[in-house]
């Protein structure tokens, strides 16, 4: 095991992508085994001591920034255990790279379908968030791509979960161990919504236990191990940059494209389907001035498609195209992979900035990551944006259009710009939950978007939360203050 005190050390350690402040440790550890995980988690939980569960720092929400106790690293659990051909799955460590299984998973001819933006997220942390990707929209979010997981719980005892082994309902919410005990859950009254959603403790009557502990963002116990399954590497991956001159064709195009693809018709099925308003298109000019000087929104998507359909399915959306106001020459068509790989890049540079931005800036990032029913969408856009224009604070809008699930960026760079924009987004915030939405769809809640939760689920539904947190984890040291305040455990 690996201990660090050194306060410059560990600082690396008390920050991710979401610049909260104020993040502080006694110590790193940084087990090399499972037992010694274990060990440490033992000797925690006799003496109460917090526990910050540190994956690879690319979360949004401040989940593995500390406010005391100590951080466990996951980054020595790192292990590729097993790619299977024949049971078309992965089993690996926690504290894997998401782009290292990926290639690993190519070399093999296979596709792990999770897609996030940051390439050194660790396949545990996605776990831990339900975290999805521009590919969710064909695949769904990491949930949907999980078999089994083996994971501590806070004072050490193993557990291990495969899924459609053990279900939970409100008339038996028991969860077994590995050593044949049970824990008994008070199983919440709330119902999690039908859409795309990282809220929270996922629950529903009936549920896979398994779903419990997806998305739990390290409050329940510590993910150790994944089995994940895969599809088939796709021969090709079909991707396109269209460019329009008014924000309400993208979305027109959008949604028709959602729907071709979600009803299969043709041959046409997305595999992202993503959006761009004019100040993301903006960064991607920063790096490639071709983009068309007209253009006030874009759509990236992308299909999986062979050599004997290639031609067919790209007739298909050059038509769809056409039919929204969008020039078929203005349109950017990868031809080859590393044109692919180069749209891949521009795709991604949106949020990168972003990050840069507020790096710079030294202001806290105000984002949201709404998801709302497909019915609902084009209120919420519109309501997006009436209120930036009224704002004048600098934004953007991008993301998974596909999902009904954009993010919008506000960046403050003054005090009086920060207390504005807090007031803004949690008008965005109440809009998508009063049009049945979720407060969060891939990020999760951490430690910056708890009265965006209370919005969501009322208090009530949150004091379930705590009471549910506090049946798995008695003396309350793992993960506190993410998903709810650590007060609310102590009422």
């Amino acid at each position: 095991m690996i201990i660090k005190t050194d306060k410059d050390t560990i600082y690396t350690y008390l920050e991710d992508v979401s610049n909260l402040k104020g993040g502080n440790a006694e110590r790193v550890l940084i087990p090399e085994s499972e037992e010694e995980l274990s060990n440490i988690l033992k000797k925690a939980n006799e003496s109460r001591t917090p526990v910050t569960i540190s994956g690879g720092g690319t979360g949004t929400a401040g989940s593995r920034i500390p406010f005391g106790g100590i951080v466990v690293s996951m980054e020595r659990l790192n292990s590729i255990h097993e790619i299977s051909d024949k049971s078309m799955s992965a089993i690996v460590d926690a504290g894997v790279l998401v782009d290292d299984l990926k290639s690993a998973c190519e070399d093999r001819g296979l596709f792990y379908t999770s897609h996030p933006t940051e390439k050194t997220a660790f396949v545990g942390g996605t776990v831990s968030t339900n975290a999805s990707g521009s590919r969710s929209f064909k695949y769904g979010p990491t949930r949907d791509s999980v078999k089994s997981m083996r994971m501590l719980l806070a004072d050490g005892r193993a557990v291990d979960m495969r899924r459609g082994e053990l279900f939970l309902t409100k008339k038996d919410p028991s969860i077994k161990l590995a050593n044949g005990e049970s824990v008994i859950i008070p199983f919440p009254s709330y119902r999690s919504p039908d859409i795309k959603n990282s809220a929270g403790y996922f629950i529903k009557d009936g549920m896979d236990a398994i779903d419990l502990f997806i998305g739990q963002e390290g409050t329940l116990s510590v993910i150790t191990k994944v089995e994940v399954a895969l599809a088939r590497m796709p021969s090709k991956i079909l991707s396109c940059f269209v460019f329009f001159a008014k924000e309400e064709d993208a979305w027109a195009f959008a949604e028709e494209a959602r729907d071709i693809s979600k009803s299969g018709r043709q041959g046409v099925e997305a595999l992202s389907i993503e959006y761009f308003d004019n100040n993301a298109l903006g960064f991607v000019r920063s790096k490639n001035a071709s983009v068309p000087s007209k253009a006030r929104a874009a759509i990236f998507f992308e299909q999986e498609v062979s050599k004997t359909n290639e031609d067919m399915l790209l007739a298909k959306w050059l038509d769809l195209i056409s039919s929204h106001n969008a020039s078929l020459d203005d349109t950017w068509v990868a031809m080859n992979d590393e044109k692919a790989d180069e749209f891949t890049k521009l795709r991604h540079l949106v949020p990168e900035t972003i990050n840069e931005l507020v790096r710079k800036s030294g202001f806290q990032k105000l984002h949201t990551d709404i998801a709302v029913p497909p019915e609902r969408f084009r209120e919420l856009m519109d309501f997006y944006m009436a209120a930036f224009k009224a704002s004048s604070l600098t934004h953007t809008i991008f993301g998974h259009i596909g999902e009904c699930h954009v993010h919008t960026n506000t960046l403050p760079w003054t005090e009086a710009e920060l207390s504005k924009a807090k007031e803004m987004v949690l008008s965005l915030v109440r809009k998508g939950v009063s049009l049945g939405g979720t407060i969060s769809a891939e990020h999760g809640v951490g430690k910056t978007k708890h009265e965006y939760l209370e919005i969501m689920y009322g208090r009530s539904g949150v004091m379930e939360m705590a009471r549910l947190k506090k049946a798995i984890d008695p003396n309350c040291i793992l993960g506190l203050d993410n998903i709810f305040p650590k007060e609310m455990l102590n009422e």
